[in-house]
């Protein structure tokens, strides 16, 4: 049997979806060129003074005076802050999203059923386009999957079973564009004790709170940090200041506890809401569900504050 929720607007928390590529061109399109650079690998770092130089896997060799690491889940900076590496959470996901040419025609509401020990659901990000996800407990077999994105998509719509046609004519119309991956999240009470920043060095992002995917807020979280460190390091560096050691300290203080938090709810409302043991999967249904629900829009709602004006 499959549990049906949904979010949609609830008193004032809002539910939005977006591709990820969109967000990244809306934040780089008004930097000059040449400001970021993509695809750069960060292999190593070395210390060199107070400046750190950064290895990269194209050879290419860069000075930092400050480094923040937002190198993702395998991060090379955590793991010279001294973190652990990311517990696999013994659960995978297949993403992806489909484009309707003439539009899907759905309510914009998020959709969610899980049950049987997998959680599959389906969310409009616009007119056209629809976000999917699927997650389960693999074996061995499952491994076949790779990352071919026909024999996910075959894969998925063999194992869910009853669900809305909606959500099948979705994962039907699915693109080459499918992600299967493990799920990994950091032990959160690594980061209770853990060196979020460390002199000139801090972390951010996925390098920071890598979590599962069961709440949808690992872009958002991402998104926080930019706006904290950002005006925790302009605090840094006004006039006759210039602390920036300070700034990122600051920083890693702040964003602690909100990781903790999130990674925390992330992994107990996947890891219920995905159960297949009777008694969890009773006190899920009979209890627990509408609770879920409301925590998960809670943690989602939070205010990062303002950017001081210098």
């Amino acid at each position: 049997m499959l549990t049906i929720s949904c979010c949609l607007l609830i008193g004032y928390h809002e539910v939005r979806c977006m591709k990820r590529k969109e967000l990244v061109e809306a934040l780089s399109g008004d930097l000059p060129n040449g400001t970021i650079r993509f695809s750069s690998k960060l292999v190593s770092i070395q210390e060199s003074g107070h400046l750190k130089l950064l290895h990269l896997a194209d050879g290419t060799t860069i000075k930092a005076k400050v480094l923040i690491g937002c190198d993702g889940v395998n991060s090379v900076v955590a793991k010279w802050l001294g973190f652990g590496k990311p517990a696999y959470a013994r659960r995978s996901s297949i993403r992806g999203y489909a484009h309707f040419e003439s539009g899907h025609g759905f309510v914009h509401k998020g959709f969610q059923f899980h049950g049987n020990g997998i959680r599959v659901g389906y969310n409009p990000c616009d007119e056209q386009t629809c976000y999917w996800f699927f997650t389960w407990t693999p074996s061995n077999e499952d491994k076949v999957i790779g990352n071919d994105p026909e024999k996910a998509k075959e894969f998925v719509l063999s194992t869910i079973g009853n669900v809305p046609d909606q959500l099948l004519d979705v994962i039907a119309k699915t693109g080459p564009r499918t992600y299967a991956s493990p799920m990994r999240f950091r032990y959160p009470w690594e980061l209770l004790w853990g060196n979020i920043s460390k002199d000139n060095v801090c972390i951010a992002g996925d390098a920071l709170h890598p979590m599962t995917s069961d709440v949808g807020q690992g872009a958002n979280m991402a998104l926080e940090d930019g706006v904290i460190l950002a005006r925790r390091l302009a605090e840094a560096l006004l006039p006759r200041k210039a602390d920036e050691e300070g700034g990122l300290s600051k920083f890693g203080e702040e964003r602690r506890w909100r990781s903790f938090v999130m990674i925390t709810t992330a992994y107990v409302i996947g890891y219920i809401q995905q159960s297949n043991w009777w008694v969890m999967k009773f006190v899920k249904d009979k209890f627990l569900s509408p609770v879920l629900g409301k925590l998960l829009l809670s943690r989602a709602d939070f205010d990062c504050g303002e950017l001081i004006k210098i």
